[in-house]
């Protein structure tokens, strides 16, 4: 029964290394450009870079003081989520920019959303989608990055609802 199990194994294993072989091949290897796919909406659920690619992360990126005459430990002085994430997302447009590049080399976006007392203790997903519809998906920018949208008790600031990591890559020359 082991002997038979083993070899039942090793046909299985063979037979799955067979079938990646002749995905991989089927697909020709690694795309020439970003290419993104499948997706629901206003996301990719895949996006292919290519080999030697270039790419720059840039590291969890928070708001900015929304209003400097809101007391300090007010969520006025923030905002709400989408004041917050349009603050984040602008802060990554820059970033981005010192690089030469810009939203639409973004492949990857991770947000961290803290649930938001003035709705209830709910995360306003609402808000953060409004936000990031100003910078993907339109006209001016039809890129879909895929992402990760994940809920969190809280950030290092307890004002803060948003924290964004972005992923970009450098267009082939």
């Amino acid at each position: 029964m082991i002997a038979s199990r083993s070899l039942i194994t090793r046909g299985v294993a063979a037979a799955l290394v067979l079938t990646v072989a002749g995905v991989s091949h089927a697909q020709g290897g690694p795309p020439s450009t970003v290419t993104f796919t499948g997706g629901r909406g206003v996301i990719s659920n895949t996006v292919a870079i290519p080999a030697n690619a270039a790419v720059v992360w840039t590291s969890g990126t928070v708001p900015s003081v929304a209003d400097t005459s809101a007391p300090a430990d007010s969520p006025a002085r923030w905002g709400d989520t989408r004041t917050q994430a349009i603050s984040v997302l602008t802060a990554i447009e820059a970033r981005l920019k010192e690089h030469g590049l810009g939203m639409k080399d973004v492949v990857y976006l991770r947000a961290y959303l803290v649930p938001d007392k003035a709705k209830g203790g709910t995360i306003d997903t609402q808000g953060w989608n409004q936000a990031y519809g100003q910078f993907f998906n339109t006209a001016t920018n039809p890129v879909k990055p895929a992402r990760s949208t994940v809920g969190v008790l809280a950030l290092v600031n307890a004002a803060w609802l948003v924290e964004v990591e972005a992923f970009a890559v450098f267009p082939p020359k």
